[in-house]
C-alpha cells in the first residue's frame, strides 16, 4: 500500500527509520515478536488515526454536527448563476468555506496532537495555506467544460502542487501541513460508507483474481529476471524491493519488503524514487489510455487498481473513469494492500533460509508480522461499509452520506495538493540512476500492465462473471 506518499525516498525513510534501525539487528524478527502487541500504536500511529478520524467525521455527520462542506460552486458557460469564476464564490458562501477549513484543521490537529505533539504548531500554521491551494484546485475542478473531460479538482490539486514544487519549490512553512497519507487514508475510510458490504464482498472476490494472482507472478518473475538476466547478484535486497514496490503497492511495499530483506537504506530510497516518478505518470496517462482505446470503464478501473503503485493515485485515476470504476479500482487496491504483510513475511523467510542460508532452527519469524504490516485503514473502510450496510436506518444514511461524501472528496483534494508539493522531479531524478534498477522496473511494470489487463478483462468485463452493478 501506502500508499502513494508522493515524497522523495529519503523523506519516506526518515518516517520509517525505526523499522530500518530494527532491521539491522541480527535477530530483529525475534525481538519484534517478543514485544507482543503494542497497544499504544492505537493512539500513537498515524495508520490507526486515519481510522479514528474517519469515524469521527462519520459520527459527526450522522449526529448532524457537521454538514456538507461548503466549497466553490460549479461554473462556466451554461451554468446558471455561476457563469464566471467570481460567480462561483458568492459572498454568502465565504463563511461556509471558512467553517469547512476550520473543521478540517481541528480534525487533523487532534490526530497530530497524539501522533507527534511537537509537530502540531507547524501544522496549525501551515494548514491555512494548503487549504487555500485546495480551494484554488476546487475552483479549477468546477469549471464545467473541462470537468466533463476528467479535469476534476484532484487533477488540478496535483497540478498546482507540482507547479509549486517544481518551480519555486515548496516553502518550508507549508511543509507542516503536507500530510498525504493522513488525508488520503482518512478519505478512504469515508469511502467505505458509500460502498455496500455485499458489493464490496463481490468486488473483493473478483478482485482477488486481479490482485492475488497477478501480483505474486510479477513479483517472482521480476526477482528471477534480476538474478538470471540482469545478474544483480550483489543487489538482491534492491531487486526484491523494486519488485515488491512494482507488483504490490509502491512506497509501503518497498519499505516492508526492503526491511524484511535487510536491504540498504540507499537501496530502498532508490526503489521508492523510481516508483514515485512513474506513479505520477501512470496516474495521469492510464485513464487517458483507457478512454483513447475505448476500454470499458469497469475493466479500466480494475486495470488501474492492479497496476498503479499507490492507493491515492489509484483513487484519483479511478475517479476520472466514473463512480463505478472508482469503486472497483479502490477495492482491488485494498485487496492488494493486504498482501503487504504476507509478502514481507514470505520475503523474510526466503532471505533468511535461501539467501543467508540460515539453518531452520535459527529462523524465528512469527506470523504476527502479517498483522503489523497490514495497513489499518482497510479495517476502517470495512467497518464503515458494515455500518452503512446493516446497522444504520435508511433515514440516517440518507441524511449523513452527502456530508461524508463531500468531506471524502475534499480530503482527496488535500491529499493531492500534498502529493504535488512533495514531488520535486529534479530531486527525485537525482536518485534514479539508469542501468539495471531502472531496467528491472520498466520490464516488471510492462509485465504487470499486460497481465493485469488480461485479469481485469476476465474478471470485470461481465463476460465470465456477473458484476454487482
Amino acid at each position: 500500500m501506502i500508499n502513494f506518499q508522493g515524497v522523495k525516498g529519503e523523506n519516506v525513510l526518515k518516517k520509517e527509520v525505526d523499522l530500518i534501525t530494527v532491521s539491522k539487528k541480527e535477530n530483529w524478527w525475534t525481538e519484534a515478536m517478543k514485544q507482543g502487541i503494542n497497544w499504544s500504536s492505537l493512539w500513537k500511529k498515524e495508520d490507526w488515526w486515519t481510522v479514528w478520524l474517519g469515524f469521527l467525521l462519520i459520527i459527526a455527520s450522522i449526529a448532524g454536527v457537521v454538514a456538507v462542506p461548503v466549497l466553490p460552486l460549479r461554473w462556466g458557460p451554461g451554468r446558471q448563476g455561476a457563469e464566471t469564476i467570481i460567480g462561483s464564490i458568492p459572498a454568502e458562501i465565504l463563511s461556509g468555506i471558512l467553517v469547512t477549513g476550520i473543521i478540517n484543521l481541528a480534525l487533523f490537529s487532534i490526530g497530530i496532537l497524539f501522533i507527534k505533539r511537537e509537530e502540531l504548531k507547524k501544522f496549525i500554521v501551515a494548514f491555512p495555506f494548503v487549504f487555500m491551494l485546495a480551494i484554488v484546485a476546487e475552483l479549477g475542478g468546477n469549471y464545467a467544460p473541462w470537468r466533463h473531460y476528467g479535469f476534476n479538482s484532484v487533477i488540478w490539486a496535483l497540478g498546482i502542487g507540482l507547479l509549486v514544487s517544481n518551480t519555486i519549490k515548496t516553502p518550508g512553512f507549508m511543509k507542516g501541513a503536507v500530510r498525504t497519507e493522513l488525508y488520503i487514508k482518512t478519505g478512504l475510510v469515508l469511502l467505505g460508507a458509500s460502498i455496500l458490504f455485499n458489493r464490496m464482498l463481490a468486488l473483493g472476490a473478483m478482485g482477488l483474481g486481479v490482485a492475488w494472482i497477478v501480483t505474486p507472478i510479477v513479483l517472482i518473475s521480476m526477482y528471477w529476471f534480476s538474478q538470471k538476466v540482469l545478474k544483480m547478484h550483489d543487489s538482491k535486497g534492491l531487486a526484491i524491493t523494486i519488485a515488491s514496490a512494482t507488483s504490490v503497492c509502491g512506497v509501503s511495499a518497498a519499505i516492508a519488503a526492503g526491511t524484511a530483506a535487510k536491504a540498504k537504506k540507499e537501496e530502498i530510497s532508490l526503489a521508492i524514487s523510481i516508483t514515485l516518478i512513474f506513479t505520477v505518470v501512470m496516474m495521469i496517462g492510464m485513464p487517458a489510455l483507457v478512454g483513447a482505446l475505448g476500454i470499458d470503464p469497469i475493466v479500466g478501473g480494475a486495470w488501474l487498481g492492479g497496476t498503479i503503485d499507490a492507493t491515492g493515485a489509484v483513487v484519483a485515476a479511478g475517479a476520472m473513469l466514473g463512480e463505478n470504476a472508482l469503486e472497483v479500482a479502490s477495492v482491488i487496491k485494498m485487496v492488494q494492500n493486504i498482501l503487504i504483510g504476507l509478502i514481507a513475511f514470505g520475503i523474510a523467510i526466503f532471505f533468511s533460509t535461501v539467501v543467508e542460508k540460515k539453518p531452520a532452527s535459527e529462523v524465528t519469524i512469527g506470523p504476527a508480522e502479517v498483522w503489523v504490516r497490514m495497513p489499518k485503514f482497510i479495517i476502517g473502510f470495512i467497518a464503515a461499509s458494515i455500518l452503512f450496510s446493516f446497522i444504520l436506518p435508511q433515514n440516517a444514511i440518507d441524511a449523513s452520506l452527502p456530508s461524508i461524501n463531500g468531506f471524502r472528496e475534499f480530503l482527496f483534494t488535500l491529499a493531492f495538493i500534498s502529493i504535488g508539493l512533495e514531488s520535486n522531479f529534479k530531486e527525485m531524478a537525482k536518485m534514479v540512476k539508469g542501468g539495471k534498477p531502472l531496467t528491472l522496473y520498466l520490464v516488471g511494470q510492462a509485465l504487470n500492465i499486460i497481465l493485469t489487463f488480461i485479469a481485469a478483462y476476465i474478471f470485470f468485463s461481465g463476460r465470465f462473471f456477473t458484476l454487482p452493478f
